[in-house]
């Protein structure tokens, strides 16, 4: 079985553009490199190809503006990648395979614990209504804020805050995805999720055995939780 690490992202000087044709090319590989670990990790995550929508979505966000000038020659490689404040950007695989895993639909909100650097929520952006995404590090709340807008990407929102205690003015959510650990599911969050929703979180002590934790509401508001793929994340921050 395959672990993945996947960490947080934050600010430094971000790239303005790049050569395009070269970038493209790096990105049509990215795809096919994530279809084959897709293909790698079936038997744990059920998955043995993305769908369609989020392959494109991959496909469309431009990953070298959420990463540090210095390091676009590496945007399209399917690791993390550090862009400061002892951050990095997620790794494509993960990026896929949590964004599969929420299962959205294009009228669906869509709550992000986690911005970094804007990455996941503009991938979210490209296949739903609405994004809400929080950040608890003043910096990168701000820069990503201001990169998404740039970028486009006016179906979302961020939001400066401890993301343990969600976003409950705009609750219920359909779907809530984590990108960052903590040692259990944080109850604000569950109690936010829409019955009939999906939540993707990693749970685990900092810095040890972690699992990436498909959890699913029923109509009836029974919740349930599913072990997905060993992972690596930062831990959550703030007071809890």
């Amino acid at each position: 079985m395959l672990a993945f690490v996947v960490l947080l992202a934050c600010a430094l000087p971000f790239a303005a553009q790049a050569d395009e044709a070269e970038l493209a090319k790096e990105r049509k590989a990215l795809l096919a490199e994530l279809q084959r670990d897709a293909a790698a990790t079936a038997s744990s995550t059920g998955r043995s190809r993305f769908s369609a929508g989020v392959m494109a979505a991959i496909e469309s966000v431009p990953r070298e503006r959420f990463v540090p000038s210095r390091l676009v020659d590496a945007a399209y490689e399917n690791r993390p990648l550090p862009i400061g404040h002892g951050q990095t950007i997620s790794q494509p695989y993960i990026v896929a395979l949590m964004t599969e895993l929420l299962e959205v639909d294009r009228d669906d909100v869509v709550l992000e614990v986690g911005t970094g650097s804007g990455y996941q929520a503009a991938v979210l952006a490209k296949l739903v209504s609405r994004v809400k995404t929080i950040e608890i590090i003043r910096p990168l709340g701000e820069s990503a804020a201001k990169r998404l807008r740039q970028l486009g990407y006016e179906n979302v929102e961020v939001k400066l805050a401890d993301g343990y205690y969600g976003w409950p003015e705009h609750a219920p959510f359909d779907g809530i995805l984590v990108t960052a650990a903590g040692t259990s599911i944080p109850p604000p969050l569950v109690k936010q999720l829409k019955p009939g929703g999906r939540m993707v979180i990693p749970v685990g002590a900092p810095f040890q055995a972690q699992d990436l934790i498909l959890v699913t509401k029923d109509a009836a508001g029974k919740v349930s939780t599913t072990s997905v793929l060993p992972v690596a994340f930062v831990p959550l921050t703030g007071k809890r």
